[in-house]
């Protein structure tokens, strides 16, 4: 039998083209140690805040429950961001990591979409809480429902996941060892992607990547 204290590495890869629709999100927790405390100017609007941090706005609305209506805010008032420093750091290596092989193969970088990679985090979150390893979510069904719901729009998506790698570089060699993963990766038909990883579970680190053609 193996060793269950063994560290385990999962993979998985999927492409498919569909049409985009548009549903619900679920909402997400904040991360209140690591934050920004911003100040209201005339005009701004929590969707303009979240935009400005590339931060879900129902992350911030999480974030800042003193605000009874979060369409009402008014200059001057103090909105709490979650910055998620150090998850989009280890995301944003992937990034790199990943324009590097394409640059390799004489192909396109691909533009980093922190809309994208918000929805990604959310897959790896999922996956972690729900105890689960797979493309298709007890919470969000399949990638492409899930990036609908998100109300992310594409001609192509595809999807590569992971679980137990330890750094971005460990992940990416995992990714690019494997037939399917690497092609995503250096897919000529997708333009924009979404890294999103967490820590904990029983696996430790879960990681996914998202990709997509507008």
């Amino acid at each position: 039998m193996p060793n269950k204290n063994k560290l385990l590495v999962l993979l998985l890869a999927i492409v498919l083209v569909l049409p985009a629709t548009l549903l619900a999100p679920r909402p997400a927790e904040a991360a209140p140690a690591d934050t920004d405390v911003y100040t209201v100017q005339p005009g701004d609007s929590l969707w303009k805040i979240s935009v400005k941090y590339q931060v879900g706005l129902s992350e911030i609305i999480s974030a800042n429950p003193q605000f009874a209506n979060p369409n009402l805010i008014y200059p001057g008032d103090k909105v709490t961001v979650p910055l998620f420093s150090a998850t989009k750091s280890v995301e944003e290596e992937v990034v790199r990591l990943v324009n590097v092989e394409r640059a390799k193969n004489g192909l396109k970088p691909l533009t980093a979409n922190w809309q994208l990679a918000r929805v990604a985090r959310y897959k790896s979150v999922d996956m972690r809480d729900k105890g689960y390893f797979s493309h298709t979510s007890p919470t969000y069904g399949s990638p492409f429902d899930m990036m609908k719901s998100f109300n992310i729009s594409y001609s192509a998506a595809g999807e590569n996941i992971a679980a137990g790698q330890t750094t971005a570089q460990a992940v990416m060699d995992s990714w690019m060892n494997s037939p399917g993963h690497r092609q995503n990766i250096l897919s000529p038909n997708f333009s924009e992607i979404g890294v999103g990883y967490c820590t904990g579970g029983s696996y430790r680190y879960y990681w996914t990547q998202m990709f997509i053609n507008p």
